[in-house]
């Protein structure tokens, strides 16, 4: 799977980054990129992170890579919005988009992409971080103690829509 993130998105919605961000944009960029490339490590998943470079950016679109993340910075003008837009029209590829923005993600739906918000991203991330923490040490409850009880279901079974349960299919993988 690849995953493509709005870059200032994410750190501006991110609790954890948010504070780099004030001190400088290029240190909240860092911060997501060393934050990023340690979700890599783990799970080794493609990812692009996208730039706005619409004020200050370069006259053409520059791209970049730094420890196993690709980055793109938008040309001046443009925003990474279009980026996003223009690289989920462009793929077969299966993909991920994480921006909050309800435009990029409803774009990339109509499109048959998986979308996540930048909340709903960093939540899984940090769970996965804690659940690695936890593997690493081991559990000294032993299994005798474990609850076998019935799981008792009531109602009716609620399947979701098919495009629902495939951007689940593909969230499961992160």
């Amino acid at each position: 799977m690849h995953i493509f993130i709005d870059g200032y998105n994410l750190i501006r919605q991110s609790i954890r980054l948010r504070r780099f961000e004030r001190q400088s944009l290029e240190a909240g960029r860092n911060a997501l990129i060393d934050w990023l490339a340690e979700y890599r490590s783990r799970k080794g998943h493609r990812i692009t992170v996208v730039f706005d470079g619409w004020v200050s950016g370069s006259a053409q679109e520059e791209r970049d890579y730094s420890a196993g993340i690709h980055i793109i910075y938008s040309s001046r003008g443009v925003k990474a919005d279009d980026v996003l837009k223009r690289i989920t029209a462009s793929t077969d590829e299966e993909i991920l988009v994480v921006s909050s923005d309800r435009e990029v993600a409803s774009y990339a739906t109509r499109r048959g992409k998986a979308t996540l918000s930048s909340l709903e991203f960093e939540s899984i991330v940090d769970k996965q971080s804690a659940a690695a923490v936890d593997y690493e040490t081991p559990d000294t409850k032993d299994d005798d103690e474990e609850d076998n009880r019935p799981i008792n279901k009531k109602g009716p079974a609620r399947k979701l829509s098919r495009a629902k349960r495939q951007a689940q299919t593909k969230i499961r993988k992160l």
